[in-house]
């Protein structure tokens, strides 16, 4: 409490400062920046071609209409997509677009060009159908908000991504790096740590003006990355409120209330869950009901081959949720996100797609006692174990952990092989303002934590009953820890 005060006491008496690094905006005001790609659901009448990916974008100014051309060949973009969704808040200086590019064969490169005079043709991988067995990675990174001096860039982009400088070690300098090694990219929750704008201890006057520059700079150091990869995102509580600046001092901005950004640079891009895969009537049922509890960018499910991944929102809409008291959602109405996880779970084929992996950002078992998330555990946990969810992801502790299958706080006897417990994992020391947190304690199911240096996550679907899970260093690409979880896989509807 002491502290709070003494913080924002810093806050009210900081000396006005000469001005804010924004950074600078183009001529060209439809040049697209923070250039984003997801998974956007399927066909349901021809489950080989795809309504597949959403592209995003932001411009300093809002578009009457917003076109992407696409196609196989860089050289013949025949296939165009538009429409005219161009959305911002009173507090940003840009709007968020997206175009959804449909028709697309499975698993195939393509290329694509936002209609701009200021932008360029890129390279994207489509999404592998649901039932593709070929193997693939997808990283996992969480609580990533590293920024540098100079976090923007004006200039077109080359053939290869570029990242600035000062990045070369971090996790998005090594995401850039190793472009060619995965598919997919999840990332549950916190993003940029721009409600850490105090820290910098600007006035009262500017703090939401650094707000807005801290999210611009940072989402455009992301771009490399989400440019070029399927990149899915859901909250975490640096995106809820303003839990870091009390409101008594009214010094909130408006892209900080209530998810307002979160939901404006997401919203349009993140899916609604897929139609099922399945022959099975009563998982077409499910999955139909998931689909209408389904509430993204907060909660909803996607599937890319071997996988089935949700991801939920561990920040409002179940019993005491933490985001609860800072007036954040509900966005949904009461239930409905647990009654989703619910259908969408038992909706999985496992014939289809075998492996469920389940991101959020607060986690249960952590070998930080200080950030374990009662309420979550009350809230989740026995439908993780029920639906037979092999691999669970967090974030929100800034380190990385690998945890031993668990349940009820008891490890499975089964270890690694063939538990029924989800095996849980943290990601939370991909990088950012804030820093590290030393491991406080392990727990006898703690296989590896690591607090050193910045690092994430590789989960790699070699077949259909192996997963290889690898920590990254981020500075030198070393694998820091690897394991293979095996599962059989040998019921199609898990009920335990």
């Amino acid at each position: 409490m002491i502290r709070a005060i003494f913080r924002d006491l810093l806050i009210l008496t900081a000396p006005v400062f000469a001005s804010i690094n924004y950074p600078p905006i183009p001529e060209d005001l439809t040049t697209p920046f923070q250039v984003r790609l997801a998974v956007n659901g399927r066909y349901a009448i021809d489950k080989n071609r795809y309504k597949a990916v959403a592209v995003g974008w932001n411009t300093y100014e809002a578009l009457n209409e917003s076109c992407v051309t696409y196609g196989t060949s860089p050289d013949n973009l025949s296939s165009r997509s538009c429409s005219s969704s161009s959305v911002t808040y009173s507090t940003s200086r840009t709007w968020s677009n997206m175009v959804v590019l449909s028709g697309l064969d499975p698993a195939t490169a393509y290329y694509y060009k936002i209609v701009s005079a200021n932008s360029s043709v890129e390279p994207f991988f489509s999404p592998r159908i649901p039932g593709d067995k070929t193997p693939f990675s997808m990283n996992v990174v969480s609580d990533l908000g590293v920024y540098g001096k100079d976090g923007f860039t004006v200039s077109r982009r080359e053939a290869i991504p570029y990242v600035q400088p000062e990045l070369n070690h971090t996790t998005i300098g090594r995401l850039a790096k190793t472009l060619n090694d995965y598919e997919v990219v999840i990332h549950p929750g916190d993003f940029a740590y721009a409600d850490d704008w105090y820290l910098k201890l600007p006035s009262a006057q500017e703090g939401q003006m650094t707000y807005q520059s801290i999210l611009e700079q940072f989402y455009e150091q992301l771009a490399p990355i989400t440019g070029h990869k399927i990149y899915m995102a859901s909250p975490g509580n640096h995106e809820a409120d303003c839990s870091e600046v009390r409101r008594l001092l009214k010094l909130c901005p408006e892209g900080q209330e209530n998810f307002t950004d979160f939901k404006h640079h997401f919203g349009k891009t993140m899916p609604q869950p897929f139609t099922s895969s399945s022959s099975n009537k009563s998982a077409q049922t499910q999955s139909d009901k998931a689909r209408s509890f389904a509430r993204p960018p907060f909660w909803y499910s996607f599937e890319y081959g071997m996988a089935h991944v949700v991801m939920i929102n561990t920040e409002t809409d179940f019993p005491n949720a933490p985001d609860t008291k800072l007036e954040s959602g509900p966005f949904g109405n009461k239930g409905e996100q647990l009654e989703f996880l619910d259908a969408d779970l038992s909706s999985v084929d496992r014939a289809v797609t075998p492996w469920v992996i389940v991101a959020g950002h607060r986690p249960w078992y952590s070998t930080d006692s200080v950030h374990r998330c009662e309420s979550c555990q009350d809230a989740f946990e026995n439908l993780l174990y029920k639906y037979g969810v092999d691999l669970a992801v967090f974030g929100h502790v800034h380190n990385s952990q690998r945890l031993l299958p668990v349940f009820n706080g008891i490890a499975d006897p089964r270890g690694m092989q063939n538990p029924k417990a989800p095996m849980y994992i943290i990601c939370g020391g991909a990088g950012n303002i804030e820093g590290l947190i030393p491991i406080d304690d392990k727990p006898s199911y703690t296989k590896f934590a690591y607090a050193d240096e910045y690092s994430y996550s590789t989960l790699k679907f070699l077949d259909d009953k192996h997963l290889q899970i690898d920590f990254i260093r981020s500075s030198n690409g070393d694998i820091l820890d690897s394991s293979t979880l095996y599962k059989s896989h040998s019921i199609p509807f898990v009920t335990q």
